[in-house]
């Protein structure tokens, strides 16, 4: 209280009365005193226009809106970049906070933009340090960044930008949100976990959750599939493969459309692929049979992918264009040289598995697993919790999700987990998005053509809100000419959208949420 009194003082003194801060007062905000803070930079933006270091490209047609950028330093190696983001007008009265990709590195500018959009006061970091989202050397030698990145940016993030929010608008948000994917979905259930104070409703996309688990277990993978030479599968195999985990599956769910609606009833034997003759495109030697078997399989520390979408999920996170060459390969060697080993010639092919995974656990669980399913200092304060994951998702097995859903029910009892905790399998999907199946449904600000009513973040507004329970979500599948070409209905797991058996299959209406 005390420091928020000091903060409507100065305020007061420069000739703003912090009731009536804002638009044309928001460089004011530059003198705002906040703690391990400094505030670099206080703008209004009303041209529409606005290109930011770090950003890919310049934004447009943004509507006009308070830019607050700042430094946060918890720690003397800490230097955490946020920015928060004031609409001039038609603020909606909640934050809603972004998280990140990867190894982090750079503020989500595009969600940023996108939130504005919607009404929100809106804020994202950039975890600590600026970097190539599969880059750690920043790592190297910095633990307090390793903490910052796991947890602590996140959370100061949304600390600071909520007192930003109540010196512009007079007061606080009415209600906050969360809503990231990958790294970013890890980052929501860190903040459920740790800070559940932070967020009312938090919208948990594909989390990297079980993060020393997942990368170790990445370690044991690349060894038994390219250790040796003849056992790396080529991505030009990649359409044969898929071609034939579609055949054995793709009628299994009552439908045939190009992806599976249940994977858990898919029982694709790579074998049927064995050459019978001279290695070729079409088919697989009896060494690549093999690793594709453990490819879906995993290991005893992470599960593995599911079939029926390799040739468009796999080429570039799985296989690469050469063995190791993998985007997978490389978060597991950025990790475990730069966060774990503190060795730059750490080797993938020679490590120890058992020792790798220990040497992990020691050096980063704490700050980067977000695996605790006792969610009940979240659950007391009213908060609710979607999780969503793509079936066809090649970074992040999305078993994992449903292992942590389960660890969750179990910690808490079914029926007080489902009180504030639901979790959305999307057919189909990639990681985060995309892929051959409906995989806009309101995530990211995604839109569907369900409109907002049936889009999964507005669902856990209402949630939050208006004590509805998120049922009823609607995902599209886009053209690229961004026309509508499918939509299907979204089920809270376990329950499947089944075909009814009559009407257009790319029609939602003509499928209803079952039990398995």
């Amino acid at each position: 209280m005390k420091r928020l009194w000091f903060c409507a003082c100065l305020l007061g003194s420069l000739g703003f009365p912090a009731s009536a801060l804002y638009a044309a007062n928001c460089e004011a905000l530059s003198q705002l005193q906040l703690p391990d803070t400094t505030i670099t930079m206080a703008r209004l933006i009303t041209s529409g226009d606005l290109d930011r270091p770090g950003m890919e490209k310049p934004l447009h047609v943004l509507p006009p809106f308070c830019l607050v950028a700042a430094v946060l330093r918890p720690t003397p190696d800490s230097w955490i970049h946020f920015e928060v983001w004031l609409p001039e007008k038609d603020w909606n009265q909640r934050f809603l906070g972004v998280g990140n990709g990867g190894f982090a590195g750079s503020i989500g500018y595009l969600s940023l933009a996108g939130n504005l959009h919607r009404g929100f006061a809106t804020a994202g970091s950039d975890a600590g340090h600026q970097a190539d989202g599969e880059d750690a050397s920043w790592a190297f030698g910095h633990p307090e960044k390793i903490a910052d990145f796991g947890w602590r940016a996140v959370h100061l993030m949304t600390e600071r930008a909520k007192d930003v929010v109540k010196a512009y608008y007079g007061k606080p948000p009415q209600t906050a949100y969360f809503d990231s994917c990958s790294d970013g979905g890890r980052e929501a259930l860190m903040e459920a976990q740790r800070f559940p104070q932070d967020y009312d409703g938090i919208l948990a996309g594909a989390p990297a959750n079980a993060w020393t688990r997942m990368i170790t277990s990445g370690v044991a993978l690349l060894q038994s599939t390219i250790s040796d030479p003849h056992a790396y599968i080529s991505s030009l195999k990649l359409p044969a493969i898929e071609r034939a985990s579609l055949a054995a599956c793709d009628a299994s769910d009552g439908v045939k459309d190009g992806f599976l609606s249940n994977p858990a009833k898919c029982h694709f034997d790579p074998e049927v692929l064995l050459c019978k003759g001279h290695d070729s495109l079409d088919c697989l030697t009896q060494p690549q049979v093999d690793s594709l078997k453990k490819f879906y399989a995993g290991t005893s520390l992470f599960p593995g992918y599911t079939p029926g979408d390799e040739a468009g999920a796999w080429r570039e996170w799985v296989l690469g264009h050469g063995p190791g060459a993998a985007s997978g390969a490389q978060y597991t060697q950025s990790y475990f040289r730069y966060m774990v080993t503190g060795d730059p010639k750490w080797n993938i092919l020679t490590a120890d598995v058992a020792q790798s995974l220990q040497q992990a656990v020691k050096q980063t669980a704490t700050d980067l697993d977000a695996t605790n399913p006792d969610l009940s200092r979240f659950k007391a304060r009213g908060g609710k919790l979607i999780m969503y994951h793509g079936w066809n998702d090649p970074a992040i097995s999305p078993w994992n999700s449903i292992a942590y859903y389960q660890s969750v029910q179990k910690t808490m009892g079914g029926a007080e987990a489902s009180a504030f905790l639901r979790l959305y399998m999307v057919p189909g999907m990639e990681h985060c998005a995309g892929g051959p199946g409906a995989a806009s449904f309101g995530q990211l600000g995604i839109p569907t053509t369900g409109g907002p009513k049936f889009g999964v973040f507005d669902a856990l507004v209402d949630w939050v809100e208006k004590g509805v329970p998120a049922e009823n979500v609607i995902a599209t599948k886009y053209s690229p000419d961004n026309k509508a070409t499918m939509t299907r209905p979204l089920c809270p797991y376990p329950a499947l959208a089944k075909y009814k058996g009559t009407g257009d299959t790319n029609d939602a209406a003509n499928f209803a949420c079952s039990k398995p």
